[in-house]
């Protein structure tokens, strides 16, 4: 089951698990899409894998399995203009 990690792993922006701009890799990585498109050029940074985007988990669903409240920030994956323009 899908972890549905809670933010950009690049620049902190906020994913909720309804969230069409999210993407992730095989690990469930996670990136919004303009990290993961503009900035990573579509590659996972930790695995090498392709970012694609996150399926949406259903209300019913996310009551019954919820998403993860883990947040992973690794900003050293972004430029420092990126990390600025989403504080």
């Amino acid at each position: 089951m899908l972890e549905l990690r809670p933010n950009c792993e690049c620049c902190d922006t906020d994913l909720p698990p309804d969230a069409h701009a999210a993407r992730i890799c095989t690990y469930e990585c996670t990136f919004c899409a303009d990290c993961a498109e503009c900035v990573l050029g579509g590659i996972c940074p930790n695995c090498g894998g392709d970012l694609v985007a996150r399926p949406i988990r259903t209300p019913a669903m996310l009551a019954k399995n919820s998403a993860s409240t883990r947040r992973v920030f690794k900003p050293e994956w972004c430029p420092s203009s990126v990390k600025q323009a989403s504080a």
